[in-house]
């Protein structure tokens, strides 16, 4: 290979932090076959674009076109597709958060590239780039490859460590993109801000809550957790089914696949569906009063008990020892 592109999306005050997972996982690659890694940002500002450099990306490409200040997929895709063309691009990588699930399958459609999604694992091969990916709800993981000679990838947020690896030489360049009124069919009207607040995708920690919280008037208790660790706060889709969380926050297989360091399940049984979106976790930690809960098979620390009593408790502690 000879040039990997890294989509890199901006955050509030840099790129975010899986655009420099998605870095690392490039120099990984090019480590073991060569070449070169380029960025590719949006309408990002001098600041941001300087951050790269830390990453091991030798260029930036900072793409505008009219109207860039809006937030549209479809024009973001069309843009970074012809960015790749012009340069001769042969692997791109995306992160599979909120925008990377949207903007990397047109890409690659664009590309007529072959694509594989929610990546956890990247290694070359010979020649080809082989990828590892869950199957079956996380029950198991295959290795596949992408015949075509343009590739691209999306990798699941919090599996690949950002590592800083300063790059020798460092160029930021303009590139103007001629789209068309087509590309902008999809297009965020209006943005709502939570400040402070973390997408569980982005997340180190996750507290996420279940059914047994038994109403909103109590998500106090996981919101307490999740602020003193830091983290994001996560429901079950049977919280967010009740209307008691937006689903934004829901983790499972009809929300959001997530990897935080630390998950912890609070009065979540453990259903597969709920399985699905967070079996990756590296360590697990289950709070629930049925001791026979299926979540207690697959947890690395388990707690049985009222999460009414365990939570204030487990918050002071954890809160004490900070």
């Amino acid at each position: 290979m000879s040039k990997i592109l890294v989509f890199l999306e901006s955050g509030k005050d840099s790129f975010k932090r899986t655009s420099f997972e998605a870095a690392t996982a490039a120099g990984t690659l090019v480590a073991s076959g060569g070449g070169q890694i380029i960025g590719a940002a949006i309408n990002a500002d001098d600041n941001q674009i300087q951050s790269a450099k830390d990453y091991g990306i030798s260029e930036v490409y900072n793409i505008k076109y009219e109207n860039c200040d809006k937030v549209s997929t479809t024009a973001y895709s069309a843009a970074i597709a012809q960015l790749a063309k012009s340069l001769g691009v042969d692997v791109l990588l995306f992160s599979a958060n909120s925008h990377g699930i949207e903007i990397a399958p047109r890409v690659a459609a664009k590309l007529s590239a072959g694509f594989i999604s929610d990546c956890i694992g990247l290694e070359i091969s010979g020649t080809d780039i082989i990828a590892r990916k869950p199957i079956y709800a996380g029950k198991a993981q295959i290795k596949t490859k992408i015949n075509t000679d343009v590739k691209v990838f999306s990798l699941r947020p919090n599996v690949f460590t950002a590592m800083k690896n300063e790059s020798s030489s460092f160029e930021i360049k303009s590139y103007d993109a001629s789209l068309e009124s087509k590309d902008f069919s999809c297009e965020v009207s209006s943005v709502a801000k939570n400040e402070g607040k973390l997408d569980v995708l982005e997340a180190d920690a996750i507290v996420s809550g279940g059914r047994g919280i038994k109403g909103p008037e109590n998500y106090h208790l996981i919101e307490r957790l999740a602020t003193t660790l830091h983290g994001a706060v996560g429901a079950s889709r049977a919280v967010v089914d009740a209307g008691w969380r937006p689903h934004a926050e829901q983790v499972g297989q009809t929300g959001k696949t997530v990897s935080p360091t630390l998950y912890i399940a609070c009065a979540i049984s453990g259903a597969v569906q709920h399985l699905a979106g967070m079996s990756g976790s590296k360590y697990i930690v289950a709070i629930n009063k049925d001791k026979d809960a299926p979540i207690f098979k697959v947890c690395d620390y388990g707690i049985v008990g009222d999460i009414f009593e365990v939570l204030p408790k487990l918050n002071e502690r954890i809160a004490a020892s900070r």
